[in-house]
């Protein structure tokens, strides 16, 4: 993991709720599961972001179409 910058971020009083009550019950810090939100976002639409093509989760490689892509 590369090095942490600062950033504001408004969410609604729901999500600040529900995020405190999974990390009273996991001690996992609320930053890990904005920063897991924010990689779900990114992932999602990595389509849109410049660099190679992203192939789909569980698709077959063009090149080697006997071999299936892993799921992460």
């Amino acid at each position: 993991m590369g090095k942490k910058v600062a950033t504001t971020v408004y969410i609604t009083e729901e999500q600040q709720s529900l995020l405190k009550e999974l990390n009273e019950r996991s001690k996992v810090p609320i930053a890990e599961y904005i920063r897991q939100g924010i990689d779900l976002v990114i992932h999602k639409y990595s389509e849109l972001l410049p660099g190679q093509m992203a192939l789909p989760l569980g698709q077959k490689s063009p090149e080697n179409s006997s071999q299936e892509i892993s799921q992460v």
